[in-house]
């Protein structure tokens, strides 16, 4: 058999095997697996790279702010690294295939859904100018949205004045067409021109006086109702403005908020909608997705697949001596416990014994 001694394992090596999570010492007994677990640690790598660019990005839209962004995505980028590798190099190669299966189960499910928390924000990236278009659709549907809820709610609140504004409106109205009727009258009446109101004689005579004197109290009328009305015109007038003016100052305020709708959910809601509306962006978006998820759960395939190697009996001897080394320090340390009691039993019985005997004496 080879020597081992003889093989060389460079820095990088090292360095993808220690992404892995393999016990290094370990490895560098059996050459033969380094290949296999670099391969491993070059996935778990370039995963928690696209994981942190992925954040980066996330964090990005949310605060705008890049060396937050930068933190946080560095930040989240070692949490996903080190979860893969527990994930990784928690899947023992040793026992039944069907053991195998079951301890993988829940490994799968965890890569799959750290694949679509990766693969979201990066979807975002591509397709971010389609995505900040169909934001701009997004921010003019709701302002149309606001200004229909607005137009609801001046209506509401400005109905029982422009209600009270509108029959006084309607009362002056009635006052001045019952004046301009008896001004029309009068003119007949003095001009001579024969109606059922009129007497047909040219001239200012009497029935002309009794109209001019009807037109005059109709002038009255319409005067004094003006003026009685005039004070609480003006009132309405000022409530429906303060109406108004209130629920302008809020849609422009809130048209403001609308025009900053660029985070990060509206992004995603903008992506949904792009996808709903698009097939080709949804098959797009599916491939993409569908590639984060292979990278993500790609390590634990592998090692699931892969025969069992030099490493994994190694570790398992390792492990298995570590266990019973356990098992012999537990069961000397009882053995000791137990000795420990009967020879103070022993010595407590004898002190008893000489007690009875001096007290017999």
């Amino acid at each position: 058999m080879k020597n081992t001694n003889t093989y060389k394992m460079n820095g990088f090596q090292h360095f993808l095997m220690l992404c892995s999570g393999a016990n290094i010492h370990l490895l560098k007994k059996s050459p033969t697996e380094w290949n296999k677990f670099a391969g491993i640690g070059g996935i778990v790598l370039f995963t928690a790279i696209f994981a942190t660019l992925s954040a980066g990005y996330a964090m990005f839209t949310v605060f705008d702010n890049l060396w937050t962004a930068i933190g946080f995505g560095i930040l989240w980028g070692l949490m996903i690294f080190n979860l893969d590798r527990y994930i990784v190099s928690s899947i023992k190669k040793t026992g039944s295939w069907w053991n195998q299966i079951l301890m993988t189960i829940p490994r799968l499910i965890l890569a799959v859904f750290l694949g679509i928390i990766i693969s979201k924000p990066l979807e975002l990236k591509i397709f971010e100018k389609e995505v900040n278009k169909q934001l701009n659709t997004i921010i003019q549907r709701n302002k149309k949205q606001l200004q229909t809820e607005m137009n609801g709610r001046i209506m509401q609140q400005s109905g029982p004045f422009e209600k009270e504004k509108t029959g006084i409106q309607n009362q002056i109205k009635n006052y001045q067409l019952a004046y301009d009727s008896a001004s029309v009258e009068l003119e007949k009446e003095i001009l001579g021109k024969q109606s059922g109101l009129t007497s047909g004689k040219v001239g200012f005579g009497s029935n002309a006086k009794r109209k001019a004197e009807l037109k005059e109290q109709k002038r009255l009328d319409l005067e004094n109702y003006q003026k009685q009305m005039q004070p609480r015109l003006q009132y309405l007038d000022g409530e429906i403005s303060k109406v108004y003016t209130n629920l302008e100052t809020e849609r422009k305020s809130t048209e403001t908020f609308e025009d900053k709708f660029n985070g990060f959910a509206a992004r995603l809601q903008a992506l949904d909608e792009l996808g709903k509306n698009s097939p080709i962006m949804a098959l797009a978006a599916s491939f993409i997705m569908g590639l984060f998820i292979c990278l993500e759960i790609s390590p634990v395939l592998i090692k699931l697949i892969s025969h069992v190697g030099p490493y994994d009996y190694l570790l398992e001897k390792t492990e298995n001596e570590f266990r019973l080394y356990s098992r012999e320090k537990i069961t000397k340390a009882n053995a000791l416990t137990d000795y420990r009691i009967e020879d103070f039993e022993d010595d407590l019985k004898t002190k008893r014994e000489q007690k009875d005997h001096n007290s017999s004496i």
